[in-house]
């Protein structure tokens, strides 16, 4: 089976009530923890690759090892740009076997985002491939996006319509209150997602696909094990899962997720060379973190996404 677009996922998880995770790679062993729970669960899975993935690991190396994902599973798999910044690097990402992309034009005027998002909707749409856009901009950090909490705004519905239909996406980011990073809240602030938004939006794009970008929960016990074994995270606050299961019961059909595998990976790592402080294969520490990601994405599948058994 070959990577395949995100169009009929998006179909089903509408027609049933959940939502496909968006899991974003950097090296073989996040792709083959990520990859083995949702083999195991039997779902479906998008693999999603930033800017400063493609700089870190490569586009080939990257691209290459998805397809290897797919070869080995017979999983249906998109291969998804996260963050395309400007028109060059969807551009690159789809001449280069990406079967997804994702094209952020929220920073710039309305009219502005319209006219570049369109662009890459003709490229992408001529060459088989998907495109997602954004409304609407998430506060945080996380490799090149950085919108501090003043610029951040919430997705204005009344824009959805005229934006969808003038540029011709086949899926929509909204800001309801996700935010990128680990550190989503101040202490004693209580997450709230804008459901008000998020129906309006539904109301407005029937059976259109939304997505929900920076959706990590920060579980707690991975913070706690990495501050055990000599970190120093400060208390983070994440989206609570019950809220993004809620989310994906409506008009959302993609969750990303991507802080959640670092805090695994990270834990599992530090845990490990306190316990054996003499060890330098990286086989020995990588795979115990490979393991945490698995059991990570598991977890996310079954109580937040909805979508195991629906591969």
């Amino acid at each position: 089976m070959p990577l395949v677009t995100t169009k009929k996922m998006f179909e089903d998880a509408y027609k049933g009530g959940y939502a496909v995770g968006a899991f974003n790679v950097n090296n073989m062993e996040i792709i083959q923890g990520i990859v083995a729970a949702a083999s195991k669960l039997n779902a479906p899975l998008i693999l999603q690759v930033s800017a400063g993935a493609r700089k870190y690991a490569n586009h080939t190396y990257l691209t290459k090892l998805v397809e290897a994902a797919v070869e080995e599973t017979g999983l249906p798999i998109a291969l998804h740009l996260d963050h395309g910044a400007d028109f060059e690097i969807c551009k690159s990402c789809i001449d280069g076997g990406f079967t997804s992309v994702m094209i952020d034009g929220s920073h710039f005027p309305y009219e502005e985002n319209i006219e570049l998002t369109r662009k890459v909707v003709e490229y992408a749409h001529a060459h088989g491939v998907v495109v997602e856009g954004e409304l609407g901009q998430l506060a945080g950090i996380e490799d090149d996006v950085n919108v501090s909490a003043e610029e951040a705004s919430y997705t204005q519905p009344e824009q959805v319509h005229d934006f969808v239909t003038r540029t011709g996406v086949d899926s929509l980011a909204i800001a309801i209150g996700t935010s990128h990073g680990a550190y989503k809240f101040k202490p004693g602030q209580k997450p709230q997602l804008r459901f008000d938004i998020l129906d309006e939006v539904g109301r407005l794009l029937p059976n259109f696909p939304i997505v929900l970008h920076g959706a990590s929960s920060v579980v707690p016990e991975f913070v706690e094990q990495i501050n055990k074994y000599g970190g120093e995270m400060p208390d983070a606050i994440g989206i609570p899962e019950e809220m993004l299961r809620e989310a994906a019961t409506k008009a959302v059909c993609k969750i990303n997720i991507d802080s959640d595998l670092r805090l695994a990976m990270t834990a599992a790592v530090r845990k490990h060379f306190v316990e054996n402080p003499s060890h330098f294969d990286p086989r020995q520490y990588l795979a115990p973190a490979r393991d945490a990601i698995e059991g990570m994405v598991a977890h996310k599948i079954e109580t937040v996404l909805g979508c195991a058994g629906k591969a």
